[in-house]
This record gives structure tokens, C-alpha cells and sequence, in this order.
């Protein structure tokens, strides 16, 4: 697994055995960014992230590698947050972000105490946790932390539909890439007729 560009370019990152931590494939997060930046390098330039089941970091840390202003990598696994900690330290980052073990009501409502809006939210459970892609996502649409001009990023299961829409979030995109997905969500988006 590396950081597929920017400032820490093929870097690489590590991640832990077993089945508890899913790293997104370096094939998909370059999807993502391609996808996110569309043509215009700096498009993700002074960009506020969470990086939401963060896992490894690699999301975060490629938004860091490409520009992001700062990055709040959430995660409730100690041995993950460690793993995230190491992934920085072995890129030298030590600024532009925060680690935030807790559960996602209490970051969201810590977030919102700091009056923190997020230009990107990149949620990516354990496959297996399909009851949790619906409930963050009603919490995302419930929050302050997500406004209009926030982009919602979901990965899952290329078989599985995390939903349509969440009050006013709503999908506008599905990308899919072997047997993953990428679905896109806005507040008060319109749906992508193409699904």
C-alpha cells in the first residue's frame, strides 16, 4: 500500500493482519482522488477532511499528500489509532491533523463545537457492519459538520446499497470498481440518472 501522489508520492503505508481493518486498495483510492480532483491538481487544496472508520490512514493521508489543510482521522480501534500515529510519523507529518478516538455521535458533536465544516467525509466501515453505513449516514445528514457544500464519499460492497438518500443527503454518484463501490452523497443533491 503507498500514497499514490502528491507530497508524499510512493510512500509507503502499513497496515495490520487480519480482517478488522480493510485498507482501501491503492487502485481504488486513485479512483477516488481522480475522481475528486477531475483534471485540476489543486482542486483539494485548503480541503477539510474526516476520514471517518480510518483505519490505516491512507485516505487522510493521501488528501495531506495532495494538499488538504487538515484532516480529522476518526477511529475507534486502539490498535488502529496506533497504526494511523505510526503512518504519520513514518511520513513525517506533524501537523495539519487530529486523531479522534471516539464513537461517530461523539465527534460529530465535538466537531460541532468547534464549529468544524467538511469539505470531504470519507466513511468506510467493515464490510460486514451493513446496519452502520445507515446509521452514520443519518448522522451525517443530521450534522452541522456536513453542509451544502460538503461531498460524502461512502465505500462499500460493490452487492450491497448503503441507500439512496438521508434526509437531505442524497446520492448523486456510484461508481464501481470490481467488487467495491464508491457512492456519492450531497445535502439537497440530485440523483445521478445513470445509476
Amino acid at each position: 500500500m503507498r500514497v499514490i501522489a502528491g507530497k508524499y508520492r510512493g510512500r509507503t503505508l502499513r497496515s495490520l493482519r487480519g480482517t478488522d481493518i480493510r485498507p482501501t486498495s491503492d487502485r481504488l483510492r486513485e479512483t477516488l482522488f481522480n475522481v475528486l480532483v477531475a483534471g485540476n491538481p489543486e482542486a483539494l487544496t485548503g480541503t477539510t477532511w474526516l476520514d471517518l472508520f480510518a483505519g490505516t490512514g491512507a485516505v487522510g493521508i493521501e488528501a495531506l499528500s495532495r494538499g488538504a489543510k487538515e484532516v480529522y482521522f476518526v477511529e475507534a480501534s486502539p490498535a488502529a489509532v496506533k497504526l494511523i500515529e505510526h503512518n504519520l510519523q513514518s511520513m513525517a507529518i506533524t501537523d495539519k491533523y487530529k486523531i479522534l478516538q471516539d464513537d461517530l455521535p461523539g465527534v460529530l458533536w465535538r466537531l460541532k463545537r468547534q464549529h468544524v465544516a467538511a469539505d470531504v467525509v470519507f466513511l468506510d466501515p467493515p464490510y460486514r457492519m451493513q446496519q452502520v453505513y445507515k446509521e452514520s449516514l443519518m448522522a451525517l445528514a443530521d450534522s452541522s459538520v456536513v453542509w451544502a457544500m460538503s461531498l460524502v464519499v461512502v465505500e462499500h460492497e460493490k452487492k450491497f446499497d448503503p441507500g439512496a438518500e438521508f434526509a437531505s443527503l442524497r446520492r448523486v454518484r456510484k461508481l464501481v470498481q470490481g467488487n467495491s463501490a464508491l457512492s456519492f452523497y450531497r445535502i439537497g443533491g440530485q440523483p445521478d440518472l445513470n445509476e
